[in-house]
Formats: C-alpha cells, structure tokens, sequence
C-alpha cells in the first residue's frame, strides 16, 4: 500500500525515457516540411493533410485503451521506438507522396500503441504526486520534440533529405535498451486485473461532460498550438529566414515548452488545475498576438520561449486531471483522451492549413489568437472529478 503512494522517480524516467525516444522520430516532419514543398510542390492544405494523416490513427486510441485495459503489450511498448524510426527516417528517401502517407499512417499507428497505456503506467508508479508524474512523462515527449528537429536537420546538412535513412540506428538501440530497463515495469493490462464492475458505456456516459469540456479546450488551444509548431518553420522560411533558423526557432518553443511541462504538473497539484488551465487559456493567445508583431525583431525569441513554456503545459494538467478520475476502465478514459488530443488537433491543424492557403500564415496567426480565447469558457465548465 504504501509503495502505491510513492513517487517512484526511477520507473517514472524510464517511461520518460521511452517518450523520449519515440517522439524524435515522430517530429521529424515539420522541420522538413519546407523541403518536401518544394520537391513535390505541395499546398499547404495538403502539408495540413500529411499531418491529419499521421493522426488518423489516433481515432482507435478507445479501442486500444478498451484492451489495455485487459491485455499486457509490454512488447509492443518496446517495438515502437524502432517503428518509429524506420517509419520516419525513411521519408526523406520517398520517391512519391503516396509512399510518403503510407509512412506517416504507420507512425502514427505506433503512436497510438504507445501514448494510450504509458499514461497509466506512470499514474501506477506516481503514488499520491500524479501532476508531477505526468509532468515527467511529458517532458519526454517536449525534449524529444526540441531535439528531433535539429537532429533531422543534422542528418540532412551531412547526407542530404534523402540521406536521413542513416538516423535510424538510435532507434533501434534505443528498442534494445528499452526490453532490458522496461522488462519489469507492470503495462496498463496487468495493473487491472481485478474483475470489472462498471460497464465501458457507463463510464462514457458518466464522463462525457469532462471529455465535452476537454474536447474544447483542445481545439481552441490546438489553433494557437498548431499555428506555432508544424508551420512555424514555413512561417520563418517565407519571411526569409533560413532553414536552419526555421528549426532552431520550433527548437526553442519546444525546450521552453519542456520546461513548461515539467513544471506544470507539479504547480498544478498546488495551486489548482482549473486555476492552471485558466491562467493559460487567457494568456497564450494574447502571447501569439504579440509574437506575430515582433516576429522579425530581436524580441521574437524571448516571446517564443514565453509561448513555449505556458502553451505546452496544458497537456499534462489534463492529463493529471483525467487520471485522478476513480474508474476501473483507466485505459478506456486515456483512450479517449489521447483520440481528443490528437484527431481534434488534426482538425485544427487542417483549418491552419485551409485559412493559410487562402489568407497567409500571418493573417492565420493573428485570427487563431482572436479564435483561441474560446479556451476559457470550456476551462470554466470543466466538472470536478472523482479522485483516485
């Protein structure tokens, strides 16, 4: 009993870790994303597309939390950081867009797999600090989404776009390394082996004003989000700064939103999630506003760190939230959460796309800042939960 109210901060960086790992390779497309316009001369409804694409796959996360909820996929755990990075580096090497799309569906069938169950792990191993725990876990993913961009930039500056099949090793040591460090760690299946009381449908209908309230916060959030991640190298690109500046600037929106992240959970469990997610959900449009007019000053840096840092950390507050919900169907729940994250992000992600095609990504920006305050009303009608 009392080592399920321990924070056990060694298997909770090893979940990390695996984050860590699968999220480099599944960040390599937006930094590439100039370079894959101009070789199949690509719309930008169409780039918005690829990354729909990517998280299509999201749509079956209930199914598989509905399963993870029954049967341990430990090994698949550690087979997707190698998914991953077969499916990734092998893009730049893609002779057709149709190649390309079969890759990225792959990807994010790995990503599926993995994000569904790894949340209750960590909720497993987080005792009574479940804020701090999934603050780690997605300070993983928020690192791995900072450093992959300059990885694949890398890779292409040595061996060129079509030589980034060479990056593939990580990914592959990294499997090997998880099978020995991941081996012993309980998977969601095993953590419910209790008989179950409470129907799958039952707790749908019981939660559906929490996933109501999540699903809103996410699509106001996402267009802001959205906006300064998969098109902010294009946006950089078109405005005549460099490649290399485009990656180095998504780089550090995403170290500062590790940081956010990291910190969030554990100021969340002291102060109050719905008082977080408030202060962010007023704060992060007026900053997107803000970086639009400084965008080609000295200033665009520190105002991107500052996006970074509250944007980012709206994930894992939610995440805590929803994993303090009292239920026997944890993995249903996460299912669900992770298809809201992803497929309604999808959806914002291809209105970016649509509005920048025909208004121009500055003008997109400005009106996702204008669109994003929705947030707030969805913040204040989130209900409280019943605690674990």
């Amino acid at each position: 009993m009392e080592e399920n109210k321990k924070f056990q901060q060694d298997k909770v960086i090893t979940i990390s870790f695996a984050h860590f790992v699968h999220d480099v390779y599944t960040s390599f497309l937006a930094p590439i994303l100039p370079l894959l316009i101009e070789k199949f001369s690509l719309s930008l409804s169409f780039v918005s597309f690829l990354t729909v694409i990517q998280r299509a796959p999201s749509l079956f996360n209930p199914v598989v939390g509905y399963f993870a909820d029954i049967f341990p996929i430990r090994y698949v755990l550690i087979a997707i950081p190698a998914l991953s990075a077969v499916m990734m580096s092998f893009i730049g090497l893609m002779p057709s867009v149709s190649l390309i799309v079969i890759l990225l569906l792959a990807s994010g069938i790995g990503a599926s797999l993995f994000h569904v169950p790894a949340p209750i792990m960590v909720k497993h191993v987080s005792g009574n600090r479940i804020g701090k725990g999934m603050s780690y876990f997605m300070l993983g993913g928020e690192i791995a989404r900072s450093l992959g961009p300059l990885y694949i930039l890398g890779g292409i500056s040595l061996w060129g776009l079509e030589g980034t099949y060479r990056l593939l090793p990580l990914g592959l040591l990294a499997s090997l390394l998880l099978y020995f460090k991941f081996r012993n760690i309980p998977i969601a299946g095993e953590l419910n082996k209790k008989k179950k009381e409470t129907g799958a449908i039952k707790v749908l209908k019981e939660q559906s004003r929490m996933f109501v309230s999540i699903g809103g916060i996410f699509f106001f959030t996402s267009l802001v989000k959205s906006s300064l991640t998969t098109f902010l190298p294009t946006y950089m690109t078109e405005n005549g700064a460099s490649l290399w500046v485009g990656g180095i600037s998504l780089s550090i929106i995403q170290f500062a939103g590790a940081a956010g992240t990291l910190f969030s959970g554990s100021i969340s469990d002291k102060i109050g999630r719905r008082f977080t997610l408030m202060f962010m959900a007023i704060i992060s449009p007026f900053l997107l506003l803000l970086f639009v007019f400084v965008s080609h000053t000295m200033f665009a840096i520190p105002v991107l760190i500052l996006i970074g840092f509250i944007m980012f950390a709206t994930i894992p507050v939610l995440l805590a939230e929803v994993n303090t919900i009292k239920s026997e169907h944890s993995g249903l729940i996460n299912g669900i959460f992770m298809t809201l994250n992803f497929a309604i992000g999808a959806l914002s992600l291809l209105l970016i796309g649509i509005f920048g095609d025909y208004l121009g990504l500055k003008t997109t920006y400005i009106l996702s800042a204008f669109i994003g305050f929705g947030a707030i009303y969805f913040v204040s009608r989130l209900p409280k939960t019943d605690r674990v």
